[in-house]
């Protein structure tokens, strides 16, 4: 196993997207075998090491930077195998945790399949999307990532090894597990105590339901109940046919008139992503794509999955719905062929780059928001959103998954007091998604720097059902101490 401690090597698990600069560690293991990993993790009497497991840097919220704790970096546990044929329509993708979603991606579709999870980041290692039950613009027909992993083996702390299949434990009516470990025996598990907020999207807290699935449980836990070094992916066939559209209007009513109607089941397709930037995030890519219509108060950009077949009449129902909610057609974007795709996805991807390329010009940090809302009371949240910021004054862009009612509302700061204002503004935003049904997180997860607000969300009991069983998982305490459960809470004995 590779060990590195030095401060060259140390510095590079440090960092993610989330900008926190508090972190810490002795050092970095790099283990290349499961057997390794499981190594590292086994109690051998001495007093057991803290860990916190490392993805590849992408996420947004804190997760691997260690306070203190060594890290295990899953980096060397890269391998992905051929897909493996069930059916026409059904494939599996066995891969270990550290291979990068891109690469799974590319090889899945060069077999001529297709794995649907699409997050925004395609250099993360797959078991970080797992263990974050990521989700991303395709999550508006195909879900988030825990409804495309068919099995995942995770190393418990101590060193156990738990291979579940989906299917193969689920909780009864008491909403007990009953499951068996090959060094520590029988398990009798208590799934959380508490109700979800009704969101389509959703990733604060550990995951529960009755007569739940344990491999749910795991997925979403962000590397608190146990590492995940391996996974069974479900693919599907890769479709034939695509067409992208960057759709604008002239006011924000008839754009929100126009998602209703892409939602609608009646109106003959489905989309696979649903997607909205606001008049202010087309500005900013106006820097690049200066053709953008002034006019527009927001755009709609969605993907259809077709046949050639039916391309034609697909298109001839979103021209039919594009009119009927005033969009201003002359300067949409239609993209049919695979080039003129690329370079619309292209634009998608241009503006976190542009917002970057903004903030790095500036001293400040942005404030941004990843919560979700029942689909009733959306435009109550967007509203609440866009009012509040230009009651402050402030610089901000929203866009992102209007298909789910979950936008990112990203808070550009100039300065320290408008960076204060908007960490105020924060709380509030919190509050109000809370309010109305919402969640927290419903992509990007809790990590480290949103713990605190998490009792917001499931209340102080909610909390305390967590930590019952982050204790019974791991009752030591190793592992990601710090994510999603406030490392207060964990010193607690009333659980």
């Amino acid at each position: 196993m590779i060990y590195k401690h030095d401060q060259a090597s140390i510095q590079g698990f440090l960092e993610d997207t989330s900008n926190l600069k508090t972190g810490h560690t002795p050092g970095v293991f790099f283990p290349e075998t499961v057997d390794e990993l499981a190594g590292l993790l086994k109690r051998d009497g001495a007093e057991p090491r803290r860990f916190t497991i490392a993805g590849n840097g992408t996420g947004t919220t804190g997760g691997r930077i260690p306070m203190g704790d060594y890290v295990i970096s899953m980096q060397k546990l890269d391998r992905i195998d051929e897909p493996a044929v069930l059916s026409e329509k059904h494939a599996i993708m066995t891969v270990q945790a550290g291979a990068l979603l891109e690469n799974i991606q590319i090889k899945a579709e060069q077999s001529g399949w297709f794995y649907p999870p699409d997050p925004t980041e395609k250099l993360c290692f797959i078991g970080s999307t797992i263990a974050n039950n990521s989700s991303g613009a395709r999550s508006f027909k195909y879900g988030s990532t825990r409804e495309h992993i068919a099995r995942i083996l995770i190393i418990l702390p101590g060193g156990d090894r738990l291979d579940l299949s989906r299917g193969s434990c689920k909780a009864d009516k008491q909403g007990t597990f009953h499951f068996t470990l090959p060094h520590s025996g029988a398990v009798t598990l208590q799934r959380p105590d508490y109700r979800m907020p009704a969101t389509s999207k959703h990733n604060a807290g550990y995951f529960s339901k009755e007569g739940m699935d344990l491999i749910d449980l795991f997925i979403g836990s962000e590397g608190t109940l146990g590492v995940i070094a391996e996974a069974d992916l479900m693919l599907i066939p890769r479709p034939a046919s695509l067409i992208s559209s960057l759709i604008h209007f002239g006011t924000i009513d008839d754009l929100f008139g126009f998602v209703k109607l892409l939602k609608e089941p009646e109106n003959g397709i489905s989309p696979r992503a649903i997607e909205f930037f606001d008049k202010n995030s087309l500005g900013l890519l106006a820097q690049k794509y200066p053709d953008l219509p002034r006019e527009s108060e927001g755009a709609i950009f969605i993907e259809l999955e077709t046949t050639p077949e039916s391309d034609e009449a697909a298109l001839d129902t979103l021209f039919t719905l594009m009119e009927s909610c005033n969009a201003l057609t002359d300067n949409s974007w239609v993209a049919l062929d695979r080039e003129e795709q690329s370079r619309l996805r292209e634009f998608r991807h241009t503006l976190p780059l542009l917002v970057n390329d903004w903030l790095s010009r500036q001293k400040e940090s942005k404030i941004s928001t990843d919560m979700a809302v029942p689909g009733d009371r959306f435009r109550e949240l967007f509203d609440f959103y866009r009012n509040s910021c230009e009651q402050e004054g402030f610089v901000y862009i929203l866009f992102g998954h209007i298909g789910n009612e979950h936008l990112h509302l990203n808070i550009l700061p100039r300065n320290r007091e408008e960076f204060l204002l908007a960490k105020v503004l924060y709380r509030k935003l919190v509050e109000k998604a809370l309010a109305l049904g919402g969640t927290l997180s419903a992509e990007h997860g809790i990590g480290k720097l949103k713990a605190e607000y998490l009792v917001g969300l499931y209340q102080e009991r909610g909390i305390m059902e967590m930590v019952r069983v982050k204790k019974s998982l791991d009752p030591d305490l190793i592992l990601n101490i710090g994510n999603i459960i406030p490392a207060a809470c964990l010193e607690t004995e009333n659980h």
